[in-house]
């Protein structure tokens, strides 16, 4: 009897530290893991910053590599004139989606800032597709508000219709884009994170 008694206590305690990992597990996720928004609006956890089976990043050959789409459906831009692909031709172009509530897209905010300030006179051009999930992010005043409070000075083009964002298959803030001075889109990143390896892509495009 002795022995059954130990032998269950020995599996409750080999249990309890089974859980007990576990829940190590979910908060050490939950510290460093990033909650994507998707399109319809549900956040999708995951350590590394993307949603389960989305790329994460996509760099391709000249010859793979897909262009640069026009800018449509845009109601209003700015910080800028109107500006087409025909007129981004031989700077490289660093493309997000973005909406000024999302957490994930504030959080990557001071380095696009930066890497604006930075590369802009070596031919960097850096437009922030802004496009809502909520209505409140449609209104012009509130995206002004939020331009000038993480001082943003790039180009803003408001995508308040989805037209530039379905034109991209796109399903995801942040989702950033950088094109080589051909216009051809050779990286891609889904959410935060990869900040050294996205500036590394935009100095050996600019180089």
């Amino acid at each position: 009897m002795d022995k059954l008694l130990q032998r269950r206590q020995l599996l409750l305690y080999f249990g309890l530290g089974i859980a007990g990992a576990g829940v190590g597990s979910i908060a050490l996720r939950s510290r460093h893991g990033i909650a994507l928004r998707s399109r319809n609006g549900v956040d999708l956890p995951s350590g590394n910053g993307v949603a389960p089976a989305a790329p994460t990043t996509n760099a391709a050959s000249p010859s793979e590599a897909k262009h640069l789409l026009e800018f449509q459906g845009i109601s209003q831009w700015l910080n800028s004139e109107p500006l087409t692909v025909a007129s981004l031709a031989g700077d490289v172009v660093l493309i997000q989606f973005w909406t000024f509530a999302c957490i994930n897209c504030r959080r990557t905010l001071p380095y696009i800032t930066r890497w604006h300030q930075q590369y802009a006179p070596q031919g960097l051009k850096v437009i922030g597709i802004h496009t809502p999930e909520f209505a409140f992010e449609r209104d012009v005043n509130n995206i002004k508000a939020a331009i000038a409070q993480h001082q943003i000075t790039y180009p803003v083009p408001i995508d308040n219709d989805f037209k530039t964002w379905k034109a991209y298959d796109n399903q995801w803030w942040p989702h950033l884009f950088l094109a080589d001075r051909q216009g051809r889109i050779q990286y891609d990143h889904i959410g935060e994170g990869a900040y050294e390896e996205t500036e590394q892509t935009i100095r050996q495009l600019l180089s």
